[in-house]
């Protein structure tokens, strides 16, 4: 008879926890401690009455986060306003470089030891471009495209209007006397608004000639580019493509370290790109993974950062992590791609 009605108090706890719920959350039962009630109790501390349980909401991990493609195009214009205002920034900051025959460049520890390799600009923006490429393949195949591409834009965004303040308030001088910069043009509009236009056109490559002026030291654009694209392919990279995310990473690594060994910026400008980049990334996600740090109280830090209204705006309506899932373009989707995706230590520690 014991057995007999351990098995119906499973069945009816079962039937209890597969009830569907209201809202975001689903239910579950879990024994309430009785204690002097021994006589209530079946081996291996089983309850005979279904009464001693109580019901507990837990987050649903099943839910859809909305699209709201409308912010991903604000936070679009975000990124290419300031990308546009560098390239403005650029053209301003060359008419204050001083000459190099005056103000030879600045004392660097890495050139002391490391000899210019003049190919080696070129194989860092290449490697850049190839990490621009995998991760917009990449973007277009996830799922909840609209919430991590806005995240990517407002993040890019922020990062290019530092720069553009940081080149602007110190403009330092030419990190090698390799540098064979534009003349300038002292107040011709027109010619300045060419130029732009050329820099934009050619996306700040000196691969595609476009980069002929200098002044943008601090910090490295190229660094920039090189280090948010890894993070955010490994960010939302599937678990089982593990291999992935470790190839990217060599492309970075590899095109950071060409910046200096071609002598085309100063140890601190690349230093000072790394730090903001991996900070301000790794603030964000932080803070968009964890639903308590979206309140703006005292004990919430992280609240007083200027641009915190910007990411309530942006992560109003995801209440949790977004998960990694992919779609096909095509009617079939392979179940590689359903795996889950990694998740930086830093977030799981919180």
């Amino acid at each position: 008879m014991e057995v007999i009605e351990i098995l119906q108090l499973e069945e009816h706890a079962n039937d209890q926890q597969s009830m569907p719920s209201s809202g975001h959350a689903r239910s579950t039962l879990l024994p309430v401690s009785n204690e002097g009630a021994k006589s209530s109790s079946l081996p291996n501390g089983i309850r005979k009455s279904p009464k001693e349980y109580i019901e507990i909401s837990l987050p649903d991990t099943t839910c859809k986060f909305p699209m709201e493609w409308w912010k991903t195009g604000i936070a679009f214009v975000y990124a290419l306003f300031n990308l546009i205002m560098t390239s403005v920034m650029i053209t301003v900051v060359h008419e204050r470089v001083p000459p190099k025959e005056k103000n030879p460049p600045l004392p660097d520890t890495f050139f002391d030891y490391v000899d210019r390799v003049e190919w080696a600009f070129k194989i860092s923006e290449v490697n850049g471009l190839i990490l621009v490429g995998l991760w917009t393949i990449q973007w277009l195949l996830l799922r909840y495209r609209s919430i991590v591409g806005r995240r990517f834009f407002f993040i890019m965004g922020t990062l290019y209007l530092y720069r553009c303040i940081t080149m602007y308030i110190t403009t330092l001088p030419v990190p090698g006397m390799h540098f064979q910069c534009a003349p300038k043009l002292h107040g011709d509009s027109q010619a300045k608004l060419q130029r732009i236009l050329k820099l934009i056109s050619g996306g700040g490559l000196s691969i595609t000639g476009s980069h002929i002026m200098c002044g943008d030291f601090l910090y490295s654009g190229h660094t920039v580019m090189l280090t948010i694209t890894y993070l955010f392919i490994k960010e939302y990279s599937p678990r089982r493509f593990w291999w992935y995310p470790c190839i990217c990473w060599f492309l970075s690594v590899a095109g950071i370290v060409c910046i200096l060994i071609a002598h085309e910026h100063y140890s601190v400008d690349v230093l000072v790109a790394y730090y903001v980049t991996t900070r301000l990334f790794w603030w964000y996600h932080t803070m968009a993974n964890i639903p308590t740090l979206k309140t703006p109280t005292q004990t919430n830090q992280f609240s007083q950062a200027w641009w915190f209204q910007a990411f309530l705006f942006f992560e109003k309506n995801v209440h949790s992590s977004v998960p990694c899932s992919y779609v096909w373009p095509l009617s079939w989707l392979p179940s590689c791609l359903k795996s889950p995706c990694w998740r930086y230590s830093r977030t799981q520690k919180l």
